[in-house]
């Protein structure tokens, strides 16, 4: 006989089991669709790069099946050196039952066994750079934490494809050009003979993404204000120059470029770029403007933002914030050398870069002026933006950043002075167009030189111009260099009746103008009026005037053919009045931001709604526009009742 005894270990229920991650699968190859879909597919490599805003897709193999009734789980982002929950850079990511916009959240989307699929959403504001990702646990057994990875690190860039991110750019073409063609053309030489260089910009290359973000790790600045892409140009603009903070490009204009390459000889910023993070910060020898432009693209565009080369031609240093360039001669009309310090470049190259400003005045967003040469400090380092070129065109030199330099460089008046016997000056003679000509950059989609002069001032010699110029010097440091009005009695302001226009109606506006004086006044009147984004970026001038007017209550109209094919979600606009009282010299200006109102939906029940039964309701909706309406859709959702529906009415 033989002896069998068997031993039976106790039942365990699975959900008793600690619950622990084995690996993770971001799904982060380039054809992936994570990559795919955050337009991220061009980066060379195979790491994670996402745009923020969007969704994405990953898989956790854990050691048992996800009991949902007793686990949690959540998983942690952080970035910086002292990653912080308050300030954005750690970032705890919890499991939810439905996704909502503009917030962290993750959510099972399949399951596989001990596998599970979550879709992670992420926040438009976010901070951009690299972070680690690690994954908690919480069982009946415990608590654990997931050991961080190096391969598993996301990497995060700004998304002009996302309507809540700042950088938002809805042209298709403009993004392809803007963000992710990586060649394009700079300009230089003179207005009468522009040459075009070929450059390679290359922010998809190898090494390049891990470059960009090694120059923001490089500045020292918070990780903390990287979700701000005002902050982040700024930090850029002053690390793309070498002065101040061994930032990448030295510049050198002497002639003489031994122990370094030629600023001509460059054709590209991959190089200089690669060879500034391989040799841990060492500053590249040498740049000059169209360098510092160039490579200045190269960043702007790797991290998400929409940026472009600009080349002005006899370009304008104003050294001493009079927003003029000077010219001092003696009292024998000789030239007074150690005072002329203000000077004109047969051309320079500096950047536009597209966002949102929520910080300025509406209408101030899209293209913003950024210069990376160092020429000038701003708040004690060389940098030079963002400053709104629809400010500098204004003349709104008081808005930030750095408008006042900006706008000389491009509509500052040439003025000779002549020193008197007691020592002061007299202006003897004035050039009003001697700088800001043929502004230059790429075309959208082709090799084409696009002039954008007209972005950046009105038409030279315009009272429209003039009166941007003048403006803008009384925020200067020689504010009587213009002479000043004889009084200052004329006020005025835009008023709205009741709740406003409707769509589909003409917009009608009072423009009130107030005379204190006792004397008649006449004012030369111009307005624009543009389609505005609820951000505050201009699409489109749907409409401009021009007119003489005497003091009074004028009834403004824009008619509906005017606004009705060029407005976007919110129907805002933004209307801008300035102008010149004839018998004073007094200038004018002001703006004001409307929206046209959208008909309410009225919800009636049908019957009576009883608790556990079926109901009915009536949707009413008149539609305010004079044509037929095609692809009409409602949304339809119930709190607590159904899911969104949507019911397409044709």
């Amino acid at each position: 006989m033989v002896d069998i005894k068997m031993a039976f270990l106790p039942y365990i229920p699975v959900s008793e089991l600690l619950l622990t991650v084995r690996s993770i699968d971001l799904m982060k190859t380039k054809t992936g669709l994570n990559r795919l879909e955050h337009h991220t597919d061009r980066y060379y490599g195979d790491d994670l790069i996402i745009r923020r805003g969007n969704t994405f897709m990953m898989w956790l193999d854990l050691s048992r099946p996800y009991c949902p009734n007793t686990d949690r789980l959540h998983l942690e982002l952080k970035t910086g050196s002292l990653p912080t929950v308050a300030k954005g850079t750690h970032v705890i990511i919890p499991l939810v039952e439905e996704l909502e916009d503009d917030r962290w959240e993750a959510k099972i989307v399949k399951r596989d066994g001990n596998r599970i699929k979550l879709s992670v959403n992420s926040q438009p504001t976010a901070m951009i750079g690299r972070y680690q990702l690690t994954v908690a646990t919480h069982s009946p057994k415990g608590k654990a934490t997931s050991t961080h990875d190096p391969g598993n690190d996301i990497r995060m860039l700004f998304n002009p494809w996302c309507e809540d991110d700042t950088v938002y750019m809805d042209d298709e073409d403009e993004k392809n050009e803007y963000v992710l063609n990586d060649v394009g053309r700079l300009y230089y030489g003179t207005e009468n003979q522009i040459g075009a260089r070929t450059w390679n910009y290359g922010q998809f290359d190898e090494g390049i993404l891990d470059s960009c973000l090694y120059v923001l790790e490089k500045s020292v600045t918070p990780p903390s204000g990287w979700g701000d892409p005002v902050n982040v140009v700024r930090v850029i603009s002053a690390m793309i120059n070498s002065p101040d903070d061994c930032g990448v490009v030295e510049g050198n204009w002497s002639g003489k470029y031994v122990g370094g390459t030629s600023p001509t000889a460059w054709s590209g910023s991959v190089d200089i770029l690669k060879k500034y993070h391989k040799d841990g910060g060492i500053p590249v020898r040498y740049g000059q403007c169209w360098v510092f432009s160039g490579v200045t693209t190269t960043v702007l565009r790797c991290l998400g933002i929409p940026s472009r080369s600009v080349s002005n031609f006899n370009s304008a240093h104003d050294t001493d914030v009079s927003l003029t360039t000077d010219v001092y001669f003696n009292e024998n009309l000789e030239s007074i050398d150690h005072l002329n310090t203000d000077s004109i470049w047969n051309f320079h190259v500096w950047n536009d870069c597209w966002m949102a400003r929520p910080d300025l005045p509406p209408g101030h967003g899209g293209w913003q002026a950024v210069d990376s040469t160092p020429q000038e400090t701003s708040q004690g380092t060389f940098r030079c933006g963002p400053a709104s070129i629809t400010a500098i065109r204004n003349g709104q030199v008081f808005l930030k950043h750095d408008s006042p330099f900006i706008f000389a460089e491009v509509n500052s008046d040439k003025i000779y002075w002549q020193r008197n016997l007691d020592g002061t000056f007299t202006q003897i003679h004035s050039e009003k167009n001697a700088v800001g000509h043929c502004i230059s950059t790429k075309a959208v989609g082709s090799d084409e030189r696009n002039d954008i002069t007209h972005l950046y001032k009105h038409p030279e010699g315009t009272e429209e111009e003039r009166i941007a110029v003048e403006t803008a010097s009384r925020y200067g440091s020689k504010p009587d260099t213009y002479s000043s009005p004889i009084a200052e009695d004329i006020s005025i302001e835009v008023t709205m009746d009741g709740e406003g226009p409707r769509m589909g109606g003409d917009a009608e506006l009072n423009i009130v103008m107030r005379n204190a004086s006792s004397l008649p006044r006449t004012i030369n009147l111009h307005s624009q009026v543009a389609v505005m984004y609820y951000t505050g970026v201009l699409k489109a001038t749907v409409k401009k005037d021009e007119m003489p007017v005497e003091l009074l209550t004028l009834e403004w109209i824009l008619e509906y053919q005017n606004y009705q094919d060029q407005l976007v979600d919110q129907a805002a606009l933004m209307l801008t009045l300035s102008g010149r009282v004839t018998e004073t010299q007094q200038v004018l200006a002001t703006q004001f931001s409307f929206r046209l109102r959208t008909p309410d939906l009225i919800i009636k029940t049908v019957g009576e709604a009883v608790v556990g039964k079926r109901m009915a309701a009536e949707i009413f909706f008149i539609n305010p526009l004079p044509r037929t309406l095609k692809g009409v859709v409602f949304h339809v959702e119930g709190l607590g009742l159904q899911s969104v529906r949507q019911i397409a009415v044709g």
